[in-house]
């Protein structure tokens, strides 16, 4: 018999191994002061855009306050206990009604966490004889969720209606043998690549198949729509969007989440939800601090407004300046360059140190090898002078890393890993 542990003694793991070159630095990096544009990282002052706080509520004099106050009024505990058995409040129900409200749906549920929340509803909405359909690039919370299921499951390739459609009538031939039924779970905007979700087309798709549509809108929410309710109301289909899932944790710069959809599955939801049932509620300081987030937000539009002005004008420089920045159409902002993982950490350390910009990278096996993606997060506290401080130095770091410059200054990590 092995010792359990002797896998983890014999490999890190694809990024693991990299940890004594990488943490501190390029993985687990230490950003300080105030939530902002510009933040210090190892003493030095950088332009932040890997923090998304989309609508710059985060470090907002409005918020501080409220959320000060609240700590004040309810301390950090308060309300004790489960929502089931002690932790239920007016104001836990106050935030889910405007919530629901905001995302045109009858009942809405908070949740203490995103990717708790995420894997939990899953396993909630799902028997052993139903069969999900998902797309192939979801976020891991969605990913785990649908690893708990106990039936069948099928990806369909990123994006693509036709691969859909075909999953769907494997599915549905499944699913009449079974007796199951089907759900279907797309993001809203997906995280690496800013890319909408085919909302629309899959909503279409109801006309042919049936099946129940779960879309995660973690990014959407906040950024897209007129009224800022996200991708569904972007895309004119927030009617067919059957469950609804936000996160705070974007544009609201809190902690928590919600699910919203007819009452009638919220119900059988909070009675379902274990990640809920099991859980302390979400402390009386966040409810009441969500709640003045989402006021902002319907009433402030200007900030939305600021933050698709700063997306246009750092996602046009890039484009006019050459640098390959895929197909997003939301404020997520990538930009792919080739290189290996020891040219990409020499690229991101001349960012940092030279240049003053932190961003975050994105590397195997998150994306294929051969490829470096730079991850920029535009907010609403970015100005056009960050805006062009970061063009000029992704033109000098491109050069450098066309020459030759990082490979050979990566030479030397990769020969050590090698050993």
């Amino acid at each position: 018999m092995k010792d359990l542990f002797d896998k983890i003694y014999r490999d890190k793991g694809p990024l693991g191994k990299w940890a004594s070159q990488a943490e501190g630095y390029f993985v687990f990096p230490k950003l300080e002061g105030e939530i902002s544009n510009r933040m210090k990282f190892r003493g030095k002052e950088v332009i932040t855009w890997s923090i998304n706080d989309y609508l710059g509520l985060a470090n907002h004099p409005e918020v501080r306050k409220v959320d000060a106050q609240a700590g004040a009024d309810y301390g950090s505990a308060y309300p004790m206990g489960a929502r089931m058995m002690s932790g239920h409040t007016d104001m836990h129900e106050k935030l889910q009604n405007e919530l629901a409200s905001f995302v045109n749906k009858e009942a809405a549920y908070l949740l203490n966490f995103g990717y708790q929340g995420m894997v939990s509803t899953i396993d909630a909405l799902v028997a052993k004889d139903d069969i999900i359909v998902y797309d192939v690039d979801a976020h891991a919370c969605i990913i785990d969720g649908v690893r708990l299921h106990m039936g069948k499951r099928f990806t369909y390739k990123h994006n693509d209606i036709e691969s859909l459609e075909k999953n769907l009538e494997r599915a549905t031939k499944m699913a009449e043998q079974t007796g199951g039924g089907i759900l279907v779970i797309s993001e809203g905007v997906f995280g690496m690549r800013g890319e909408q979700g085919r909302l629309k087309e899959i909503v279409a798709l109801k006309e042919k198949f049936k099946f129940r549509f779960f879309v995660d809108d973690a990014h959407g929410f906040g950024t897209l729509g007129k009224t800022g309710a996200g991708a569904g109301e972007e895309q004119g289909v927030q009617d067919g969007i059957d469950v609804y899932f936000a996160t705070f944790a974007k544009s609201l710069a809190s902690t928590g989440a919600f699910i919203a959809a007819d009452k009638e599955i919220i119900d059988y939801l909070k009675y379902n939800l274990r990640s809920q049932m099991f859980a302390k509620s979400l402390q009386m300081q966040l409810v009441v601090g969500a709640l003045k987030r989402l006021e902002m937000l319907r009433t402030m539009p200007e900030l939305k407004n600021k933050l698709w002005e700063n997306t246009n004008a750092l996602q046009s420089g890039l484009k006019k300046r050459g640098f390959d920045i895929g197909t997003t159409q939301s404020c997520v902002t990538p930009v792919y360059l080739k290189g290996s993982i020891p040219e990409a950490m020499a690229l991101v350390r001349d960012l940092r140190e030279n240049y003053g910009i932190f961003c975050s990278i994105v590397v195997y096996p998150v994306i294929p090898k051969g490829l470096i993606l730079l991850r920029l997060i535009p907010t609403a506290t970015h100005t056009l002078d960050d805006v062009n401080e970061t063009l000029d130095a992704f033109d000098a770091i491109r050069e450098r890393l066309e020459n030759g410059t990082y490979k050979r200054l990566s030479a030397s990590v990769a020969a050590s890993m090698d050993k």
